[in-house]
């Protein structure tokens, strides 16, 4: 560590105490949360169940070519390296069932697959020191061009049931071995582009698949399952099956976590919003860090108000212990490495910032009327030196500052990315 950086970090620790902020408590706090990477940013969410999958629908598209994106198992976990050595922090990697590692077996179909297909992603990840979580995969498939658990076909829907049964399964199965749960994560893109004319009988259709998927009991010390809405997608513009209001209602009652995705909305709506109230009647929330830019586009995260207003709930909340962040977003028109370290810093900056937040003096203001005093120092947080507390907090955990970022990802696509063609 720099004698400058030492003495701004020590300037910064000073004028935050003068608000009655702890700031290595802060930062002690901060070392404590695990983002859950997601590791479909390095290959445009192709997957690796054919030789040069790629995204084939489902409500979901990715944008740009740009070069040197990961081809194989080993170059998506060679960059998935490079990502976490660019993050302080100890943190987890969400795998899709879509990853599964073929190289060592013959190929089975979705609704076959089991925890050997997965073996060497768990191996990789007790090796990297990483937790793993999961998700079942209901895109990019031939029987996922239309309805999927909510389907009227029982042969698609019950193709669909033991897909996610089997995800369970291999979930559960990392929790155990991991020695920490893993969250799996259900997302369909069910829907319709017009106007339905049945819209409770999908509904119904989908509480009973969800049912029989749950119908297992398996600890939530291995496994805790999530379930994720959504407004609109493309081709469902007009209806989806799992809304917002469809999930909250099940997870309250069937006691599952509940995944809010901040693309997941209309553009006018507060995921930080969601949070206190919906943690009133449910346990456990993950939440999907994304950036919408006018629809669900999945943009790279930055350091924007909607991510500062989403971390700042998080901390206020008080409830750091029920809240899991995941990272949802895919760009393929910029280097893909340094789309998920941007996002990934961006999201723990965040984090950084709420968690030095004066919330005791905050809260005197506000419990006196004294709401002059509550929004001035809301803004006079804006103008302290956080920036020195994150360069401190990046240059202790032996990881690279702000300022030395873009030399060292454009250094890794000369020496690696570049060469893959």
């Amino acid at each position: 560590m720099t004698k400058d950086s030492s003495t701004m970090y020590n300037i910064a620790k000073d004028r935050y105490g003068s608000l009655g902020v702890d700031v290595e408590k802060s930062l002690n706090l901060l070392k404590g949360i695990s983002l859950s990477l997601h590791c479909w940013q390095g290959d445009d969410v192709g997957g690796f169940e054919h030789d040069g999958a790629t995204l084939n629908g489902g409500g979901i598209q990715v944008t740009g070519n740009y070069p040197g994106k990961a081809r194989t198992i080993d170059e998506l976990r060679m960059d998935l390296g490079k990502v976490y050595s660019l993050i302080p922090g100890r943190h987890r990697l969400n795998l899709h069932a879509s990853y599964a590692d073929f190289s060592a077996s013959k190929f089975v179909d979705r609704d076959s697959i089991e925890p050997r297909h997965f073996q060497s992603w768990l191996d990789w990840s007790l090796n990297q020191e990483l937790s793993l979580d999961f998700n079942s995969t209901f895109f990019s498939h031939p029987k996922a061009h239309g309805m999927t658990l909510a389907s009227k076909d029982k042969g698609i829907r019950d193709f669909w049931i033991e897909h996610a049964k089997r995800c369970r399964t291999i979930g559960s199965y990392f929790g155990e071995k991991q020695n920490s749960p893993c969250i799996h994560n259900i997302w369909i893109a069910d829907g319709m582009k017009d106007i339905p004319a049945d819209r409770r009988g999908y509904r119904e259709i989908l509480v009973r698949s969800l049912d029989e998927i749950l119908r297992e009991n398996i600890s939530r010390a291995y496994l805790k399952d999530a379930v994720e809405s959504k407004v609109f997608g493309i081709g469902s513009e007009s209806y989806v099956v799992g809304s917002h209001e469809f999930y909250l209602g099940y997870a309250a009652t069937r006691k599952t976590l509940l995944c809010l995705d901040m693309g997941h909305f209309h553009p006018t709506e507060s995921v930080a919003d969601k949070i206190s109230s919906t943690l009133l009647f449910i346990d456990e929330i993950l939440l999907h860090v994304s950036r919408g830019v006018r629809w669900d586009s999945d943009h790279v995260v930055i350091f924007n108000d909607d991510l500062l207003n989403l971390a700042l709930e998080i901390v206020r909340s008080g409830a750091l212990p029920k809240i899991h962040i995941g990272l949802d977003f895919f760009d393929g028109s910029m280097n893909r490495v340094g789309a998920w370290a941007i996002g990934s810093r961006a999201t723990l900056k965040a984090l950084l910032f709420a968690l030095l937040e004066p919330q005791e003096k905050l809260i005197q203001y506000e419990d006196a009327g004294n709401y002059f005093g509550r929004l001035a120092l809301m803004e006079e947080l804006k103008s302290l030196p956080f920036g020195a507390v994150w360069d401190y907090y990046c240059e202790s955990s032996g990881v690279v500052t702000d300022a030395e970022l873009i030399d060292t990802v454009l250094e890794y696509e000369k020496n690696v990315t570049a060469k893959r063609g």
